[in-house]
């Protein structure tokens, strides 16, 4: 892959809209009850915020991460075929080899994805990135950038480029949460999450931040996510380690099917704590630890889900295979039909097994068996003789429910998560331009 950057900046045509001041939004019923999580500061990872006016006004919608000398990175990407130019750009600079004592940056809006730009998507690009890397004195090459907003309209970068100067300047290791809110568009709560190791000779720290409510269904990682560890490991051993967990986290969660042209997560290792290199037992933690990171960030996504009021997970065991119980599961947790018996709190299993049915997966009706929580309601191919609709209506009044298939036809197994389906989804995506 070409790899372009371009010295001189390229404004925007004047057609850019102006910001526009956005209603403050209603907090998902879903979120945390304890806020924003106090994350462990990253020695060598900097981060500051502030407000530019790509879209909005009055509100912080840039964020900045200066990252020390020597940072290993690792990343997983969208699949989509029309993936943001910012996700090929970081693409293409994972696969240079980085000098051993490089530095490193991110540098993030929201308001706009600057995807399906042509080429004035490259051009904005290269001048974040290229102002990024001359406020920060490193190269161009080991800037990291990322869209999220409407698709379709030109990125305003000199908004963002006149502000450059001043993040630079305001960098501090303690404005972590600042960043977590300069990345959010539709969510209504911003998404952290931390975890400690023991390593050898010192403590290892983990914190992640993420972003994402609609266009929710990804193939590789997941809207925005950039993770820091102060561990000293190695690209292509943090690369293996994000790699392997992606697909019972970040791949396992849907809020509508949709993926977004944007969807990136950026690990990074900075190697500044008093620990050994991660190796032998202390890998094996370290990736633990940083499992439940990923998917404590997963599931904060999909609890914002857009309008959602309901969390739900869908654990598929007994399937013929694997790629049956991610059929199955996925099928389930991505029906319309499904999700809005959620919302509105109906026992209608019957739903459930319209999935399966459609999802492709191996299945025999006389096998199958349903349970919604701890009730079973379908087994032996029709209603359970032990089904109550008073008890199931009850428990659909959960916040948090569990719908369980067991196939009954191997052991593979898989779950994911999803969020209900109701009227608040149509009224935040009927009007997203305006």
């Amino acid at each position: 892959m070409e790899l372009r950057i371009h010295d001189a900046a390229v404004s925007v045509a004047a057609t850019t809209a102006p910001p526009k001041t956005k209603a403050a939004k209603t907090v998902s019923p879903l979120a945390p009850k304890g806020g924003f999580p106090k994350l462990p500061h990253i020695a060598g990872a900097e981060f500051a915020a502030i407000e530019a006016g790509v879209k909005y006004k009055n509100r912080k919608d840039v964020m900045l991460v200066r990252l020390a000398p020597g940072t290993a990175i690792a990343g997983v990407f969208t699949k989509s075929t029309t993936r943001a130019a910012c996700v090929l750009d970081c693409q293409a600079k994972l696969a240079l080899k980085a000098p051993a004592d490089a530095g490193a940056a991110i540098i993030v809006n929201s308001g706009n994805s600057n995807a399906f730009t042509g080429a004035l998507g490259q051009q904005s690009v290269d001048a974040v990135t290229g102002g990024v890397a001359e406020a920060l004195g490193i190269p161009a090459t080991r800037v990291f950038s990322s869209s999220t907003g409407v698709i379709g309209e030109p990125l305003p970068h000199d908004r963002i480029l006149a502000v450059i100067g001043d993040l630079a300047a305001g960098l501090k290791t303690d404005a972590v949460d600042m960043a977590a809110q300069a990345i959010m568009t539709t969510d209504t709560f911003p998404k952290g999450a931390a975890a400690t190791v023991q390593g050898d000779g010192g403590t290892i720290h983990i914190s992640g931040i993420a972003k994402g409510s609609g266009m929710i269904a990804p193939d590789m990682a997941t809207m925005l996510v950039y993770i820091f560890t102060d561990a000293k490991i190695t690209p292509a051993a943090l690369q293996r380690m994000l790699s392997r967990n992606v697909d019972s986290t970040f791949n396992a969660i849907t809020v509508d099917s949709d993926t977004s042209t944007s969807d990136a997560l950026l690990l990074c290792a900075t190697g500044q704590s008093a620990a050994a290199p991660v190796k032998g037992p202390v890998a094996k933690a370290f990736e633990t630890a940083l499992h439940g990171v990923m998917l404590d960030l997963a599931k904060q996504v999909t609890r914002d889900g857009e309008g959602a009021t309901k969390l739900v997970e869908v654990q598929i065991t007994g399937a013929a295979s694997d790629r049956d119980a991610h059929l199955a599961a996925m099928a389930i947790a991505n029906s319309p039909l499904v999700k809005t018996a959620v919302a509105g709190e109906d026992a209608n299993w019957g739903r459930v097994v319209m999935a399966i049915g459609k999802s492709g997966a191996k299945a025999e009706r006389d096998k199958l068996s349903i349970r919604f929580g701890d009730l079973v309601v379908a087994e032996n191919g029709w209603r359970s003789p032990g089904y109550s609709e008073e008890a199931t209506s009850a428990y659909m009044k959960n916040d948090e429910l569990v719908i369980g298939v067991d196939m009954g036809l191997g052991r593979a197994k898989k779950t994911v998560w999803t969020c209900d389906l109701t009227h608040g989804y149509i009224d935040i995506n009927a009007d997203y331009r305006s």
